[in-house]
């Protein structure tokens, strides 16, 4: 059984302890040659446990000025620290950031910090130099213009490893080169205006909800959307639908007895799956947010070994039947793929046909379709979830969208690629959701040489980016709105300023500071897709109902915002569900909606 918290202490105390080991060596001969003592053994035990916070702080204060001379030599200053954390690394700080995951509001303690420095901190977190930025001008050079010179890097691949292995997402170099060039086949323009499948799960869909509000409670959306996606995610990868929409819907907390359905075994099977898949994205958000020492939270198992046990048998065997398929085709000297492009189109071919066909390593194959898997289903599910939560918080935007959307299918037709392109509103309604409530609201990269960033004030020098140093790039969101970047409205949800003279003032000016799919060469290539999707999705549940109300009763108390929200500003304020972030962002306890069926003369 892998141990992380075992190794950790194992290879970290050889390499710490080997030195201080050493020097207490030293001081014991020294003193036997100089003074003909021998030191106590307890003596020597003590002072060399008492050296080591010494040990360290003498590490961290030469490499502290080792960066200054650096930074010296090159003209810049080192970036500005908080004074917030009041104990060694910040140890309070970090317990600080625990509790607000847990309990508070994303964004909690990060304005107080912008403010005190500005737009650019070292968070110094356990002694680590962690660089955050939200000046898109920084965010632009990471991700765009000095692109070769940041990576993922391995204190992040590593907590995420026994989940996304060396995918797309968790790669650099050659690696990452070979697994994009692996998926790019997939997305191609003639394959994401395929939308059978997308039309046969969103009939479910709205046959869900209406049977639900026949019985007069709510449904949690984030649940349905995520079931939704779920199983779109699993036809398009493996052409093997997981069927979670299949399992019996909850019931809001308030609602009275109600006797549980009998689940078929495969949607049991479904549930348990998408369950396991959720706590594979928790469990990796823990190591993240902990930082290079998650393995001691993990002692003596690995807390993704189990569900991850449960995804692989559901993807494994699938796998090894396509390779299967491959290597009897082969030895009949057949093209599969041309042969399944005769029986079908090409449309229908699955990322996993593809994968297939370029690389017969199982393992490569599996890490590749985890990593779009999470990809094409927490992201898009988040997004779709908020959009419809603003809609039955702001009626005159449904109403307008609906009538957008009548007007280019009709209240039944299955909307096509052109029509999506041509639903100008539609976008900008997608668009606004992203740009309050970014789906993965931050980025962490890790700089490979040192360099600098150009100051956001144009009176100082610029910043010191040390080598191997961790930046995190939050998406400027409502969790950290800067209102010189998107305006006074920055907080108001408000569609309209994707079309009017707002665009162009704000987000034309600099396009970095809106990037739900990334930018620069790791630009997510399922962009498009992922617009598609959600676009359908919303264009049949507004042909179907024509009004979405939060029922804010349903929401379990717990899973409330915090009363005292209301008398602060900005979302917190506003918000009437409470966001939290894992690897991607979720409302705890759900989106509770209801639905008004559209009249057939809608």
């Amino acid at each position: 059984m892998y141990a992380p918290g075992a190794i950790f202490l194992l290879k970290n105390g050889l390499l710490l302890g080997i030195p201080i080991v050493c020097s207490a060596a030293l001081v014991r001969q020294l003193a036997e040659y100089f003074f003909a003592k021998s030191i106590p053994t307890w003596a020597l035990a003590g002072a060399t446990v008492a050296s080591f916070p010494l040990y360290l702080a003498l590490r961290v204060w030469i490499r502290d000025i080792r960066h200054a001379r650096a930074a010296a030599a090159l003209g810049a200053r080192v970036a500005p620290t908080s004074d917030r954390g009041k104990l060694p690394g910040n140890l309070d700080l970090l317990v600080e950031m625990m509790e607000i995951w847990k309990n508070g509001y994303p964004g909690d303690g990060l304005r107080e910090t912008l403010e005190e420095c500005g737009p650019v901190v070292d968070l110094r977190v356990m002694f680590d130099n962690i660089i955050m930025t939200v000046e898109p001008n920084h965010i632009k050079q990471i991700l765009a213009t000095d692109f070769n010179n940041y990576v993922k890097g391995e204190k992040f691949q590593f907590g995420m490893r026994s989940v996304l292995g060396t995918g797309v997402f968790n790669s650099d170099g050659d690696m990452w080169k070979f697994h994009r060039t692996l998926t790019r086949p997939y997305f191609s323009r003639d394959r994401i205006s395929h939308f059978e499948t997308f039309d046969r799960h969103a009939d479910q869909v709205i046959a869900l909800i209406k049977n639900r509000m026949k019985t007069g409670y709510a449904i949690d959306f984030q649940d349905l959307i995520g079931r939704f996606t779920m199983d779109s995610a699993t036809e398009f990868l493996f052409g093997s639908c997981v069927h979670s929409l299949h399992a019996s819907l909850p019931f809001p907390h308030n609602a009275s007895f109600v006797a549980p359905e009998a689940d078929p075994v495969h949607a049991r099977v479904a549930m348990e799956f998408m369950e396991a898949f959720n706590q594979t994205m928790w469990h990796t958000a823990n190591r993240a947010r902990v930082g290079w020492t998650w393995p001691l939270m993990e002692m003596w198992y690995d807390k993704t070994a189990a569900p991850m046990e449960i995804v692989s048998a559901y993807i494994d065997p699938i796998i090894k039947d396509r390779l299967e398929k491959k290597r009897v085709a082969d030895a009949l000297k057949q093209d599969l793929d041309k042969k399944e492009l005769e029986e079908d189109s090409a449309e229908s071919m699955t990322l996993l046909d593809d994968l297939v066909g370029m690389t017969s390593d199982p393992k490569v194959i599996k890490d590749e379709t985890l990593n779009i898997m999470i990809a094409g289903k927490d992201t898009t599910q988040w997004t779709t979830t908020v959009a419809l939560y603003f809609l039955a918080i702001y009626p005159h935007v449904t109403t307008r969208l609906r009538e957008e959307i009548l007007q280019h299918v009709g209240p039944t037709r299955r909307p096509t690629l052109e029509d999506i392109r041509d639903m100008k509103y539609l976008r900008a309604v997608i668009n606004e959701t992203m740009r309050l409530y970014p789906s993965v609201p931050f980025n962490v990269r890790e700089s490979i040489n040192e360099t600098t960033w150009p100051s956001p004030d144009p009176t100082q020098k610029p910043i010191y980016i040390p080598a191997k140093t961790q930046q995190v790039s939050p998406w400027i969101s409502n969790f950290c709105v800067i209102n010189d970047l998107w305006g006074p409205d920055a907080e108001e949800f408000d569609p309209d300023r994707w079309l009017d003279d707002r665009l162009k003032k704000y987000l034309l000016k600099n396009s970095f500071q809106f990037l739900p799919f990334n930018a620069g060469p790791r630009i997510c290539l399922g962009q498009q897709f992922a617009y598609n999707e959600m676009s359908f999705i919303l264009i049949r549940l507004l042909q179907n109902f024509s009004e979405f109300h939060l029922d804010t009763e349903a929401f379990r108390p717990e899973t409330r915002p915090n009363p005292d929200w209301a008398a602060l500003e900005g979302r917190k304020a506003m918000d009437k569900f409470r966001p939290k972030i894992h690897l991607t962002m979720y409302a705890e306890g759900g989106i509770w909606l209801k639905t008004k069926e559209a009249t057939e003369s809608a």
